[in-house]
């Protein structure tokens, strides 16, 4: 049995060597050229920063400041003051709940997808575009 879980392991093994090395064949150009720095004094920016950057703009103009024009909006939603007291059904979830569950998947997502760019290009630059690309969450 043990030689059995050896062997699978290195089919496993051998099997993610061959996709790593064909996807790399194909899409390690593109991989470089996005995460290649530009120096910038003695600091190097990543070129994804600035296209995020961009994405930040665009979405915070076309959008009209959303972020921060209806924050007290979003709040009042939150602790329930659109809603009728009278109306709860069997099964439905508080305004509270679904808050947390969005926020959970978003901040999961994120964390999941954006942790190797954020190790890459560092917190500071992450952190920043975090809070400008808020107002893309509106536009869903």
């Amino acid at each position: 049995m043990l030689k059995k879980a050896g062997s699978f392991k290195q089919t496993i093994s051998s099997f993610s060597e061959s996709v790593d090395g064909f996807f790399n064949d194909y899409t390690g150009w593109f991989v470089g050229l996005i995460f290649k720095s530009v120096p910038i004094g003695d600091v190097g920016f990543p070129i994804i920063v600035g296209w995020l950057l961009l994405a930040a703009l665009i979405f915070t103009l076309y959008f009209g400041f959303v972020q921060f024009k209806r924050a007290g909006m979003a709040i009042d939603i939150v602790k329930g003051k659109y809603t009728d007291p009278n109306s709860k059904e069997d099964g439905e979830v508080s305004h509270f709940q679904a808050l947390t569950t969005a926020l959970s998947g978003t901040v999961g997502l994120g964390n999941i997808a954006g942790v190797g760019a954020a190790l890459a290009i560092g917190g500071l630059w992450r952190d920043f575009l975090d809070d400008s690309l808020w107002s893309s969450r509106y536009g869903v």
